[in-house]
């Protein structure tokens, strides 16, 4: 992949993975607009190459994951331009055929929580920290926050979670469900690696149509339709069916569909 010069993020490839780094350390690893776009556009570059086969997400530093967005240099407008894009960011990452490991490294909190819930997989060190708290702070995220956090622990618990912005340790944020794996804070790196490169050997194809059923059942019409034109059209493509019938259809003869269906 070429290089972009990404100035919120930082983007290496290890053989079949792809690592993804938020880097604003001095803030939290906070998302801007800057963040957003920049994030999705390189998911986007990933998602159009055969060879990376996973992806981690991180943040820089050994202290924060992500805590949130900060609204900077938007238009003071209640429309689409004064919103920080974070909804194209969680997109890119649905979108993306390939999984994406969240490699939590520290405080993961606020839209940062969400943002490892949209993640396919999560790996967590010990002393990572999980939660929300934008009913303390004047926000929330009547979305992929709360339809995303209840699939994972429960209507519930997602409430709580939602209306008491609690504090969670990593380990009690696995025993909820809300994330796969804790390690220690030493072995997160190496961990995360591992489970990457074990993924990284299953079936590409698979694991996309996998990751494609998942989210079809979220995104409705989108979600049926990426199913269909990303996976099955292709497949069809290259059938013998749908080679006689554009030929037919150039050439204005009836097509032989006597082989069809066998």
């Amino acid at each position: 992949m070429t290089k972009a010069p990404y100035e919120t993020i930082l983007f290496r490839e290890e053989g079949p993975v792809a690592i993804l780094t938020l880097n604003r350390p001095d803030d939290g690893n906070m998302f801007t607009p800057t963040m957003c776009r920049e994030i999705h556009d390189c998911l986007d570059l990933v998602r159009r190459e055969t060879r990376t086969r996973v992806v981690v997400l991180t943040g820089a530093g050994d202290r924060f994951f992500c805590i949130g967005g900060r609204k900077v240099g938007l238009e003071k407008t209640t429309l689409y331009p004064g919103v920080v894009p974070t909804l194209e960011m969680y997109e890119a990452i649905d979108r993306l055929q390939k999984p994406v490991i969240a490699c939590v490294n520290g405080y993961a909190v606020g839209g940062g929580n969400v943002l490892q819930m949209v993640c396919d997989l999560t790996i967590a060190k010990e002393s990572a920290i999980f939660r929300q708290v934008g009913p303390m702070m004047g926000s929330f995220d009547a979305g992929y926050g709360t339809w995303y956090l209840e699939d994972l622990v429960g209507k519930k618990r997602a409430k709580e979670i939602w209306f008491l912005n609690r504090k969670m340790p990593a380990k009690e944020a696995r025993e909820l469900g809300l994330i796969n794996r804790v390690v220690p804070d030493d072995k997160l790196w190496s961990e995360t690696m591992a489970m990457a490169m074990e993924i990284s050997n299953r079936g590409p194809y698979a694991l996309a149509g996998i990751k494609s059923s998942f989210n079809a059942r979220h995104q409705g019409v989108v979600g049926l339709s990426r199913l269909s034109h990303d996976l099955v059209l292709p497949m069809y493509f290259s059938s013998e069916e749908a080679a006689e019938l554009g030929a037919s259809f150039d050439q204005k003869r009836a097509p032989d569909t006597t082989k069809f269906g066998h």
